[in-house]
């Protein structure tokens, strides 16, 4: 030690050989730095929600949905004209119908292609026509006569009828179209009028077929177990 180091106080002297060693071992001052962070533990970030989450559903298989059951109504397959025409030829079923219903009123009386047609008896309530006017009745069926002849089209007129009875449905529809000559139109206007089942009709609002349609409201089939019930 040189006597400019013998001046110096204890306290100097012992704080100078503590530079003096770290100048020489340069890696010993950071030992004990170092001995201390290898002895705390590692401490791992928590897995967030998402992850969590996903753990949890390890395993899950999804629901399959291709088993549940329809809950909507479902609704008979409309049937057409001539299917309609030949169902009748085939039962029977209309022929007193037949008999009654004449073609002579419709022949004596057409109608314009354009032309609304509109019919009820006296004792209908005005509240109800005006209903089945406005389309605020929903109709049960409905046949379309397009391509019909006139034998297919009163048969179909008359069946789609029986199976309304059939079913205690009092609204039908009757697509009779409207051409230049309007002749199924004409027809459906004279048998409908003929028919005793039949308490009004009147042509369709614009949404539901126009002029080239009418809605038909009929008696009830009062004789119907299903109308008991």
């Amino acid at each position: 030690m040189s006597k400019h180091d013998s001046s110096l106080s204890k306290d100097q002297l012992n704080l100078l050989k503590g530079f003096k060693k770290q100048i020489a071992h340069p890696q010993s001052g950071n030992s004990a730095q170092i001995t201390a962070q290898k002895n705390v533990p590692d401490v791992k970030a928590e897995p967030d929600d998402h992850e969590l989450f996903k753990k949890e559903l390890r395993g899950v298989q999804p629901i399959k949905n291709d088993n549940i059951a329809n809950t909507q109504p479902t609704r008979q397959k409309k049937v057409d004209a001539q299917t309609l025409a030949k169902r009748a030829a085939a039962e029977g079923s209309a022929e007193q119908e037949h008999t009654e219903i004449s073609d002579t009123q419709a022949i004596l009386n057409p109608v314009a292609s354009q032309a609304a047609l509109s019919y009820r008896i006296a004792t209908l309530q005005h509240k109800v026509f005006e209903d089945l006017k406005a389309g605020k009745m929903r109709w049960f069926e409905a046949v379309d006569l397009h391509g019909c002849t006139v034998e297919q089209a009163r048969s179909a007129v008359l069946q789609i009828i029986q199976i309304a009875k059939d079913e205690n449905q009092n609204v039908i529809k009757i697509v009779h179209g409207k051409g230049p000559e309007a002749i199924l139109k004409t027809y459906v206007n004279g048998w409908l009028r003929q028919h005793r089942d039949v308490l009004a009709f009147v042509s369709a609002p614009e949404n539901q077929g126009g002029t080239g349609a009418v809605l038909v409201l009929l008696k009830r089939a009062e004789k119907n177990p299903k109308y008991n019930q």
